[in-house]
Formats: structure tokens, sequence, C-alpha cells
């Protein structure tokens, strides 16, 4: 809970009391950000990546991330990318426990019909042999992408794909909506314990990470619309759902 929760404290009172805390302490007292020092995984402002949700431009590239999980979380959301400037938005996110493939997939798929990043525990099976997690989301309907997501340079290690988010906000190349709560919540907590992360509430972070990862992958309405007519032509009958 933020300073800006508290409704029945004035706009006006509640900046009074945010300038009456030193500079250091603005986000722990106001925000409930924990004080994690050089424990915080991404060591950056809130306000330096935050930005007001607009209409994403239709010649912007999208693609959506996925990160499996039952008791903790199933996560999504939706990348976009201004290829000029080379910015990616966090657009939209998602997280729900304890729902199956096709539960997920009725919400994500309205999102539209963009790529979708997953990692590579995605190939596991289920165990009563059946369809591993990436084949129960294609055919629940959503563009999965052919194979897990891996660096340009290859591998999926997490750390590199950590190192990737954080060089993209420094250098004001990742923004995100600012009504996105649940990413909030989990960029707040987000911190290393012994040099190691601490893997809990992240799983909204691990889709954006693995979304990121395949940036390569993302699509613009007009292409999403042409591979959708090739697909057609070749009699495959693939939807052609977009929108965001």
């Amino acid at each position: 809970m933020t300073i800006e929760d508290a409704e029945h404290i004035s706009e006006a009172k509640r900046a009074e009391i945010i300038a009456s805390y030193p500079a250091h302490e603005v986000e722990a007292r106001a925000k409930g950000i924990p004080v994690l020092g050089s424990g915080r995984v991404f060591p950056v402002t809130e306000e330096s990546i935050s930005v007001e949700p607009f209409a994403i431009p239709q010649h912007w590239a999208i693609i959506g991330g996925l990160d499996f999980g039952w008791d903790h979380p199933t996560a999504g959301v939706l990348l976009a990318h201004d290829r000029d400037s080379d910015v990616v938005y966090v657009g939209a996110c998602y997280r729900r426990s304890k729902a199956t493939p096709i539960e997920h997939a009725v919400t994500l798929s309205k999102w539209g019909d963009y790529p979708w990043a997953w990692p590579h525990d995605g190939l596991h099976q289920m165990k009563d042999g059946g369809l591993s997690f990436r084949d129960q989301y294609a055919d629940a309907g959503m563009n999965m992408l052919p194979s897990h997501a891996t660096h340009a340079s290859g591998g999926y290690g997490v750390e590199a794909g950590i190192s990737e988010m954080l060089t993209r906000m420094q250098s004001n190349r990742l923004k995100v909506f600012s009504h996105l709560s649940e990413w909030w919540e989990e960029f707040r907590l987000y911190h290393r314990q012994d040099g190691k992360i601490v893997k809990l509430r992240d799983d909204v972070l691990d889709a954006t990470r693995t979304a990121l990862m395949m940036l390569r992958n993302a699509q613009t309405t007009a292409e999403l619309e042409f591979e959708n007519e090739d697909w057609r032509d070749h009699g495959h009958g693939r939807s052609n759902t977009t929108g965001y």
C-alpha cells in the first residue's frame, strides 16, 4: 500500500507529508518499498521507468511473455516495442494461481493474436503423459512461439535477462504503465539475499524477462495480418484476431 492509496488523506496533505520525509526515505515511507539497499535487483526509482497509459500505435511491435505456475501464479505480460527509439513498454499484465491453461488462455487471448514467448519449463509434460504446457496453450488458441525463449546470443540464463532489463531501465529504454499494480508490487519487493535472487512473488517480472528475451519475434498488427493471410491461403484457417 502506498500513501496514494490512503484516499481519506487529501492530495495536498499527502504532498505535504511526502515533502517532510528525507529524500532517501521517501520510497520506503510513502510507497512501502522495503529498504533493501544493495539487495535490490533493480536499483532504479519508480518515477524513472513509470509512464501513464496511452494507446499503443499500430506500427509498434507486440509480444507476450508467460511464466507458468499452479500454486505460485501463472503470469503474462504484453510488451510494445517502439523500434524507432528502441524503447519497450510493459502495457498489460496478468497473474492468477490454481487455474488451468485453458482458463488462462481465455483471458490472455483477449489481448490479441500476438506471439507469445514462454520459458523452457513449458516443454515439461504432465505426469499423466498429457500435452506439455506449451502445447496446451497452443491448443487453447494462443499464438505460442515454436521454441522456448532464449537470448539472441543463445542460452536462457536468468542473470543475463536481469542484466538486459536493468540496462534498459537505466538507459530509459524500458518503461512500465503506471496502473499495473501487480507489476509494481513485484518490482518493489524483488531483491537478493546472499547474492541470490529471492524467488518469491516474481511471476510477472519473470514473464517480462521472458518476453524481452524474445523481443526479436515481436510483430506489428500489419505483420500479423500478413502472416494470418498467408496461413489462410495455405488452408490452415488460423483466426485473425488482433487488438491491444
